[in-house]
C-alpha cells in the first residue's frame, strides 16, 4: 500500500500522438486494472483508434473534444467517460487548454487498431 503523488511518476509520449504523455499510476504487479494518466496538451490529439476492452475515464484538468462512436462530446474537469470495448475514439485538445484524464482499464490483453 502507498500514497503517492500522481506528478512524481514517469511520463512517457502516447505513440502516434500529437503532444500527449502518459503515466502509470498503478503498481505493476496489480493484476486486475490499471489507472493511467494521460495528458494532451493544447493543440495536442489522439488519432481514431479501437480498443479491445472498455475504457473509464474522468477528466482533472481542461477541456478537449472526445469522439466516442458517433456521439461527439466537449469534456471539461469532472465528467466522466465510458468507452465501450471496440467502439472507435479519438481526442482533441482544442479548446487551448491541456486536457488531463485518468483512464482506468483491466488488464486483459488489448490490442488497438488504428482507423
Amino acid at each position: 500500500m502507498y500514497c503517492k503523488s500522481s506528478n512524481n511518476y514517469d511520463r512517457n509520449d502516447v505513440p502516434k500522438t500529437q503532444k500527449a504523455t502518459i503515466a502509470v499510476l498503478t503498481p505493476k504487479k496489480d493484476k486486475d486494472f490499471l489507472v493511467r494518466k494521460i495528458s494532451i496538451k493544447p493543440g495536442g490529439s489522439m488519432p481514431n483508434h479501437t480498443n479491445e476492452i472498455q475504457h473509464q475515464q474522468y477528466v482533472l484538468e481542461g477541456e478537449a473534444k472526445v469522439v466516442v462512436g458517433d456521439d461527439v462530446y466537449h469534456a471539461k474537469k469532472g465528467d466522466f467517460l465510458y468507452i465501450p470495448a471496440g467502439i472507435n475514439h479519438y481526442y482533441e485538445a482544442c479548446y487551448d487548454k491541456e486536457y488531463e484524464f485518468l483512464c482506468m482499464i483491466t488488464t486483459k490483453e488489448d490490442s488497438i487498431k488504428m482507423l
